[in-house]
């Protein structure tokens, strides 16, 4: 396993309320792991707590193999922080936003020059690099804090909820930055509300409620092991002499029924059973229009763990 953090029975409490629990779980090189759970659920908390925002009452956290410790200044100069609210200088230009930021990790003179201009130009305000950061959109100043988290090319970036608020644009120019940023070899923890952006950017989720993880895994081996049914639907023609009792004696079939000119049938996932279904249809004179198949979406998997939605 190539991890490149480790978090081991981490514990953090404000006064009388331990917010997170003794938490356990690595982040492997290169992946873009996602953090999801309901408001208050610690996310937040586990994060601050990662960069050293927040002191922690027990545990261990791993960096490279090496134990941090306080103020581990060596390990923050690997991190690049998009925090939860925008982190911006209001009334100096994007450029000099960005270079001041990158000058806190040690860049200057050509180098600070040049990381400036990439930061600028991955994010799309290469063309608005002199207007001061009041005259931008909330997209573009979230745009510009990721262009200030990303210019020093950190080894691990961490994003909390870095699209709220935003515009459908800068949501999806913000999401093609991640998945760029992983490409480029940068390691990734992501918090989010939308269940939508962990579909399209997680290569792992771990799943926290009321400071713990109660699930972790990639979305498809959740969706197995949590959902365990998919539905089957069938349009098709002729089923007046369909036997559903019949569909039973299929491995894997749990619910049957008709309804208009539509067969809906709920499989346990798993089990390869739809050569057998067509089959017994087609003996039984149907015929076949469509065939669609509705597997477990993340919304089902986080409703089936928690019993709420994620805005909760």
């Amino acid at each position: 396993m190539n991890n490149i953090i480790e978090v081991r029975n981490l514990e953090k409490s404000y006064k009388d309320n331990k917010v997170i629990k003794g938490i356990t779980f690595e982040v492997e090189r290169g992946e873009i792991l996602c953090f999801l759970g309901p408001n208050g659920a610690g996310k937040s908390t586990t994060i601050n707590v990662l960069i050293g925002a927040l002191g922690y009452d027990k545990g261990d956290i791993y960096y490279k193999n090496r134990k941090i410790v306080n103020d581990d200044m060596e390990f923050k100069k690997c991190l690049g922080i998009v925090p939860q609210d925008i982190s911006l200088y209001e009334d100096i230009s994007a450029e000099k936003n960005i270079r001041f930021f990158a000058s806190l990790y040690g860049l200057k003179g050509k180098e600070l020059d040049v990381k400036t201009e990439e930061a600028l130009e991955f994010a799309g305000l290469t063309d608005r690099k002199f207007d001061k950061v009041k005259t931008f959109s909330g997209g573009m100043k979230r745009r510009l804090n990721i262009a200030c988290a990303i210019a020093h090319n950190p080894e691990v970036l961490i994003m909390d909820e870095p699209t709220v608020g935003i515009d459908p644009q800068s949501r999806n120019h913000i999401l093609s930055c991640v998945k760029k940023m992983r490409d480029k070899g940068i390691t990734i923890i992501y918090t989010t509300h939308y269940m939508e952006e962990v579909e399209e950017i997680s290569t792992r989720i771990i799943v926290m409620d009321k400071g713990e993880i109660i699930a972790e895994g990639t979305k498809e081996k959740l969706k197995e092991e949590v959902v365990k049914y998919k539905k089957l639907i069938i349009d098709a023609d002729n089923l007046e002499n369909v036997d559903l009792e019949e569909f039973y004696n299929i491995e894997g079939v749990k619910k049957i029924r008709i309804n208009d000119d539509k067969i809906e049938i709920e499989t346990i996932t798993g089990i390869e059973n739809l050569d057998k279904i067509i089959i017994k249809l087609v003996n039984m004179g149907v015929a076949i229009r469509n065939l669609t198949c509705k597997t477990a979406s993340l919304e089902n998997v986080f409703l089936s763990l928690t019993g709420k939605t994620l805005r909760d």
